[in-house]
């Protein structure tokens, strides 16, 4: 038995390197801080909010961040606008807040370049002025509700709900420390802002979905803008957030040009015929955002505030970039409550502003909300009809409506034959994002129109 171990040994040794090659646990780690560095820059700079109460709330409940949230130590220097994030000073990543375009993840000569570049200004702030409450008794009810703690094990932490009817506030409540001018991160309904983007130029005649990018006509066999939209690429860029997956590799550690990263991931299926979600592909449609806007970070800037956000009322909203000027289309928006409700009373109005001006193509919203694949997603946005008959996601909410989602549970659900939009964000812990809690709140802001 003795001259048994050393060969065992030797082969349980292989083995584990064999699994760190092929796994690489190191990435991981970089995923893990590369979120911590972000994060707390976008919502220390951006937002205004406590890094503190960011980490605590945020980041370290996350099912990933439990087993490294002890290793992980952050900085923040607020003279210098920057974040970094280590795991026991092994690695590092390094966040820089750069004006209007919020924080993005940079080595030392990205910040170079950032300095000798044509970054625009921070707009004034603008207020909202004060929090509107509601006047039904059944709605002041269910905004109370939806900031109630259940479970000392699955925190809600909910920050702001918003509740639109025909256009107009008619309550709303926010959590101490938050209010009508604070803007909060999207996360994932940030592809939402993306759909709208590629929306408004294919209403200017600048994109069409039906189209291969140029880098795919040879490469990539023909994958069509619609289908990155709708994450049917087939290509290897599936998230399944373990800190392992190509889309979190993208986001955290090959943040100089995250569309160059995910063109080179290899093929899984003809374009079209397998969907499964992916921040990556959204990715990729923000660079054709880019590139048909001028391909930089000035003339994206200018495109997203004047040929949307202000269009809208978008007063507090700022869309992070990489380092290459694209859009971080799938996960990097911020805006406040307010705006994240104009934001859903745009697709509410079919793609019309409140002035009437048309941004996004008639029938766009329709395409949008169409399903994938008999999913319940179809091109940016959630549909509550749900992947087949009587499985609706929001059982209380009207099978018209659809929603963005993002993690955490953040919400913009839009339901048309209510003329209703809801708006919930905080920072869930909970089972589904607390879709359990918005389908609640929204149930009763209907039940608050007929009351």
């Amino acid at each position: 038995m003795k001259r048994l171990r050393w060969p065992l040994l030797a082969a349980l040794v292989c083995v584990g390197l064999w699994y760190c090659v092929w796994l690489r646990p190191d990435l991981a780690l970089r995923v893990a801080i590369g979120v911590a560095a972000h994060d707390i820059c976008s919502e220390t700079f951006v937002s205004g909010l406590d890094p503190q109460q960011t980490f605590i709330e945020s980041l370290a409940p996350r099912p990933g961040f439990r087993l490294v949230a002890p290793l992980l130590r952050y900085s923040v220097d607020r003279e210098r606008g920057e974040v970094r994030a280590t795991i026991a000073g092994v690695f590092e990543s390094r966040a820089v807040h750069a004006g209007a375009t919020g924080c993005m993840l940079v080595e030392d000569r990205d910040v170079r370049l950032l300095a000798s570049g044509s970054i625009p200004a921070a707009a004034p702030a603008l207020s909202e002025g004060a929090v509107i409450a509601a006047r039904s008794p059944v709605l002041q009810a269910a905004l109370a509700e939806a900031f109630v703690e259940n479970d000392p094990r699955a925190a809600r932490h909910t920050k702001a709900v918003v509740v639109m009817h025909k256009g107009r506030v008619i309550g709303e409540r926010y959590a101490p420390g938050y209010g009508p001018d604070t803007p909060l991160l999207g996360f994932s309904m940030s592809k939402s802002v993306t759909n709208a983007l590629v929306g408004v130029l294919v209403q200017q005649g600048r994109l069409d979905v039906g189209a291969t990018p140029a880098w795919a006509v040879e490469e990539r066999d023909g994958v069509t803008l619609e289908q990155l939209m709708r994450m049917t690429s087939g290509l290897d860029l599936d998230e399944v957030g373990s800190g392992f997956d190509p889309s979190n590799r993208m986001l955290y550690v090959h943040g100089e040009d995250m569309a160059a990263f995910a063109r080179r991931a290899r093929v899984l299926a003809p374009p079209g015929q397998r969907w499964f979600y992916s921040s990556a592909s959204t990715q990729l449609a923000a660079r054709e955002v880019r590139d048909a806007v001028g391909g930089n970070a000035e003339a994206v800037q200018r495109f997203v505030h004047e040929g949307l956000f202000g269009l809208v009322g978008m007063r507090h909203a700022t869309m992070e970039m990489d380092v290459s000027g694209t859009p971080i289309g799938g996960h990097y928006v911020l805006a406040s409550a307010r705006d994240w409700a104009r934001f859903g009373e745009l697709f509410r109005r079919d793609g019309v502003t409140a002035t009437g001006r048309r941004l996004l193509p008639e029938g766009w919203v329709d395409w949008s909300t169409t399903p994938t694949l008999g999913t319940s997603y179809g091109a940016g946005w959630w549909i509550n009809r749900g992947a087949g008959p009587g499985r609706r996601p929001m059982p209380d909410v009207p099978a018209d409506a659809f929603y963005a989602l993002g993690n955490l549970g953040q919400y913009v659900v839009v339901v048309p034959s209510e003329q209703l939009v809801v708006v919930r964000l905080g920072r869930a812990h909970t089972g589904r994002y607390d879709i359990a809690g918005t389908n609640r709140l929204v149930g009763a802001a209907i039940d608050s129109l007929r009351k």
